[in-house]
């Protein structure tokens, strides 16, 4: 229809860009990576080409790639929450499911729950080979019947990268189409104090998150997408001096989980400046120069204490959903038209 006289023009529509994405890892606070999705899924003007992910980023991976081969966007999406909400009825009737108190005062954190505390003495005494002599993981069974492997092994894009810890070489196994399975997903997110390292392959994993949180490597080779967007659960910085035990414990592992991730920052950024110094080219780099974009919502997540990643509280997990929502939405806003332009993340000022 010719456009008449005062009518108020169609907006022309958005060209459809590519990225890479990377996500991390970090038990319940995965939900926030849901949301980023969720939203990103909504908006729908990206593709994605290659997606690496470490245990909750891993599995939010998995349902990205599988739910968009088999059902487009709205059938990731659906995929997702079915994850969730699974993730969440398993908790109401376990043993760490929210106190009356946590439910009157809102409070995610689990470090007062007696369980909790009954668990955190525990593992500091005994092993998973002890007190879980059968190797229950309650993720294979939260797993169990949402993805087709057999689908999921042939999905040209976007392509999923799953991190583990192969424990007994001390290297980073990134498995990726024929290799993957529920087990590599459930290894990529093995604790180790927690649960049975998982055999595959005659090889013993733990969880991704040692070795690479996530991963970026596999993202910057042979890649069509210029464009990599980490979404950030685990905060770098965190308030306060951890002066427990436990909290001691706990901040430690949130550094080692990072110190990985923030090395291949080093790497890419300094590859990325040497090529626009004029000192590398990318065919003598290997590489295409790349530009890097973060989604976070650091300073609410740095509230949250390590105790709360075992809640799977349907109303804390939904909270950190829309918090990823909101991170995405204020992201597409301020980012979207630079893709393929610009970094939007100044790694040199982050590493400093």
């Amino acid at each position: 229809m010719p456009h008449t006289a005062g009518a108020a023009p169609h907006p022309a529509p958005q060209p459809r860009k590519t990225v890479n994405l990377a996500l991390q890892g970090g038990g319940a606070h995965g939900a926030f990576t849901w949301g980023v999705l969720d939203k990103l899924l909504e908006d729908g003007r990206l593709d994605f080409d290659g997606v690496s992910g470490t245990s909750a980023g891993a599995i939010n991976g998995a349902l990205l790639a599988y739910g968009l081969a088999s059902g487009g966007p709205d059938g990731a999406r659906e995929l997702l929450e079915r994850l969730w909400r699974r993730l969440a009825k398993a908790n109401a009737f376990g043993p760490l499911s929210p106190s009356w108190l946590s439910a009157v005062t809102g409070n995610p954190h689990l470090d007062a729950h007696p369980v909790y505390a009954g668990l955190d003495l525990m593992v500091r005494m005994m092993s998973p080979y002890q007190f879980n002599p059968l190797g229950l993981n309650p993720l294979r069974d939260a797993l169990r019947g949402l993805v087709d492997f057999d689908v999921l092994r042939r999905v040209a894009a976007p392509r999923l990268f799953v991190s583990a810890t192969n424990v007994t070489q001390g290297r980073l196994k990134v498995f990726q189409g024929q290799e993957l399975s529920a087990d590599c997903l459930v290894a990529s997110a093995c604790l180790p104090l927690l649960f049975q390292a998982v055999d595959i392959d005659g090889e013993q994993y733990w969880d991704g998150g040692y070795m690479g949180n996530p991963t970026l490597h596999p993202l910057i080779h042979d890649s069509v997408a210029r464009d990599l967007v980490i979404i950030q659960v685990t905060p770098i910085a965190r308030p306060g001096l951890p002066t427990t035990p436990t909290a001691i414990v706990d901040r430690i592992n949130e550094i080692s989980f990072n110190s990985t991730y923030l090395r291949e920052l080093r790497a890419m950024e300094l590859v990325n400046r040497l090529i626009d110094q004029g000192k590398m080219t990318e065919e003598e780099a290997g590489l295409t120069r790349f530009y890097l974009h973060r989604v976070a919502a650091e300073d609410a997540m740095a509230q949250l204490g390590v105790s709360s990643k075992l809640n799977a509280d349907w109303g804390f997990l939904t909270t950190l959903r829309d918090l990823g929502r909101a991170a995405a939405a204020a992201w597409l806003d301020s980012t979207y038209d630079r893709l393929g332009v610009q970094s939007t993340f100044d790694v040199g000022g982050f590493l400093v």
